[in-house]
């Protein structure tokens, strides 16, 4: 199997462990924790019971992927796809069970379980976020209808940097760009409440009306590469 093969199965297999439903087990059992169900994935992931697996996705990570493609994925690919499920066995970190509430406005509050209670995490408090994609563009969103263009800058990739500072951000998006970047603030706004983003590595994708915005991932930040 070639490099680009083995990087398109595992990104779909791998993160939807990520995403599978913390209270539904292998054919009708009931898991206890999270690394209950993550055990539970991938010993059917290892035994080739791709429908048992497939029933322990979210909705959300059903919505990416049928039924019969996964159910193809992992008859066409059993080595590779054992490979994956006893790495993800193997996994010994504390499980951390979050939430995320998403507001009309699109807005991402992200809550953790602690102690039996839910907490708001620090993101509630970050308005200019850029730890996951759509934290990013919300903070994006947020710093240019507020006019803080040294904000703005914090999401300019280091490569389009160069002759670009905040005072001619502010000349052309408040003179002869301004007219196309309210629409661009007025389209995200309106996308990103049930907006899906493709990430793939270090690079995110999110269709906005007839465009699509492109983000980066430096030392750990996402930013805004292009938004054509």
């Amino acid at each position: 199997m070639s490099l680009t093969r083995r990087l398109r199965l595992a990104s779909v297999i791998a993160p939807a462990a990520i995403a599978i439903a913390l209270v539904t087990g292998c054919a009708g059992a009931r898991a206890e924790d999270p690394n209950g169900v993550l055990r539970a994935y991938s010993r059917a992931l290892d035994e080739g019971r791709a429908e048992d697996a497939y029933r322990m996705l979210s909705d959300e990570a059903r919505r990416g992927i049928s039924l019969e493609a996964f159910r193809r994925m992992v008859k066409d690919n059993p080595e590779e796809v054992k490979e994956i499920a006893r790495a993800l066995a193997r996994s010994t970190s504390t499980p951390v069970v979050t939430a995320t509430l998403t507001t009309a406005s699109g807005q991402e509050l992200q809550l953790v379980l602690e102690d039996g209670r839910w907490k708001v995490e620090a993101t509630a408090i970050d308005l200019y976020a850029q730890d996951t994609p759509r934290h990013a563009i919300q903070g994006f969103v947020r710093a240019v209808e507020r006019k803080r263009y040294d904000v703005v800058m914090k999401f300019v990739p280091d490569s389009h940097r160069e002759g670009l500072d905040a005072t001619k951000l502010k000349a052309a998006w408040e003179g002869h760009d301004k007219e196309e970047m309210e629409q661009v603030v007025a389209s995200l706004k309106q996308t990103l409440p049930s907006a899906t983003i493709e990430e793939t590595g270090d690079r995110a994708t999110m269709p906005y009306g007839a465009r699509t915005i492109q983000l980066v991932r430096e030392r750990g930040q996402w930013k805004i590469e292009d938004f054509d």
